[in-house]
């Protein structure tokens, strides 16, 4: 039990060391890109902090597997440079008992991350895209899912009708482009609303939505009721594009694990298609997985002692198969997504057999 804790601290202490390294670097990184990007506008040196310290926890949440490796590789020098392995192995542990500890460490690392540092990513992204936009002189997301429908927002109308229009609809289509169930709500300057329109359907052409099966009141008159007017077909001018609806979507890692699956569930009753949701969350699932077979991928390469000045080359190759395990993985979710493979098989696939090619090495490696 001693000599377990002992290399679960060990590894603890290596995970921190490689982490910290990383940490410092995105921060010096991307306060650079931050400079770039905002320095010449209306933003202060607190705003290029502040957009940052958003930036950065997005950034090392996707790299944290190559963390893992490298970790790993890091444990495996020091403890075959101290012989430490030698002696674990002359005491009658096999090289993967020697790693349970650390593999344990890892899982649970797997663990914290998705349960804590996950949320805290979102969080963090969804600031940064707010303070972005601030900067920028934009005006946020154009779209929000909810349990009551679909809610898009858009602005700079003029005209009649308004200068800026909410429009709420109880379905969609894949894209956004075609509304059923939808009611315009249009806003004059003073915020007072001018004008609400309810249709049965809504489809965005270029330029315009094409209402169908329409009744329109006009809010400021003195009985919007009896003057309503019922319209088989209505045409409004519309500054939304298909473009800007796709992109207003966002990101999966925008949502914490904890509310995604909500958030799927929104997305289908809206009618979205929430596949790539579905997958991200399964990946986040194969996290701990995930960061035990990175961790057992870096050792099988450097856990024996290294002799005839191999070593580098050796830390070379663990850390390309690191490398080719995070690719493969990120492939394996574009395939996902696009419905080529199942969302099980996308997330748990490359996790799995990177685990069990790396045991297998190892095990060939201890019987030769």
């Amino acid at each position: 039990m001693t000599l377990h804790l002992y290399f679960a601290r060990r590894f603890l202490a290596a995970l921190a060391l490689v982490f910290g390294a990383f940490l410092v670097v995105s921060l010096l990184i991307d306060m650079l890109e931050q400079i770039r990007a905002f320095g010449g506008g209306p933003a202060a040196l607190a705003d290029i902090i502040a957009l940052t310290l958003f930036n950065v926890p997005r950034g090392l949440y996707q790299i944290l597997p190559i963390v893992v490796v490298i970790a790993g590789v890091v444990l495996c020098l020091g403890l075959a440079r101290s012989s430490e392995l030698v002696i674990a192995r002359a005491a009658g542990r096999s090289a993967l008992r020697s790693l349970a500890a650390p593999v344990g460490v890892a899982l649970l690392a797997g663990l914290v991350a998705v349960g804590v540092l996950n949320p805290i990513v979102a969080a963090t992204s969804k600031e940064y895209e707010r303070l972005g936009d601030r900067l920028r002189g934009g005006a946020g997301s154009l779209l929000s899912i909810s349990a009551e429908g679909l809610w898009l927002r858009e602005g700079g109308l003029g005209g009649e009708d308004g200068v800026q229009r909410v429009i709420r609809a109880t379905r969609a289509s894949l894209d956004g482009t075609e509304l059923l169930g939808v009611t315009f709500l249009a806003f004059g300057e003073d915020g007072v609303p001018r004008q609400r329109i309810e249709a049965g359907s809504a489809i965005l052409g270029e330029g315009a939505w094409d209402l169908n099966d329409v009744k329109l009141w006009t809010l400021g008159a003195a009985n919007p009721e009896r003057e309503a007017l019922r319209l088989d077909r209505l045409r409004l001018p519309s500054t939304l594009t298909r473009d800007q609806i796709r992109d207003s979507f966002g990101q999966p890692f925008a949502v914490a694990i904890w509310d995604l699956p909500g958030f799927i569930a929104d997305l289908d009753a809206a009618g979205f298609s929430a596949r790539a949701h579905r997958v991200w969350l399964q990946m986040e699932l194969a996290q701990p997985v995930l960061f035990a077979a990175m961790l057992l991928v870096g050792a099988s390469f450097t856990l024996r002692p290294q002799r005839g000045g191999r070593t580098g080359v050796m830390v070379l190759t663990a850390i390309l198969a690191g490398f080719a395990v995070f690719f493969l993985r990120d492939f394996a979710r574009l395939l996902g997504e696009s419905g080529q493979i199942p969302v099980a098989l996308a997330a748990w696939s490359v996790p799995v057999a990177a685990l069990l090619m790396a045991v297998a090495l190892i095990l060939h490696q201890e019987d030769g």
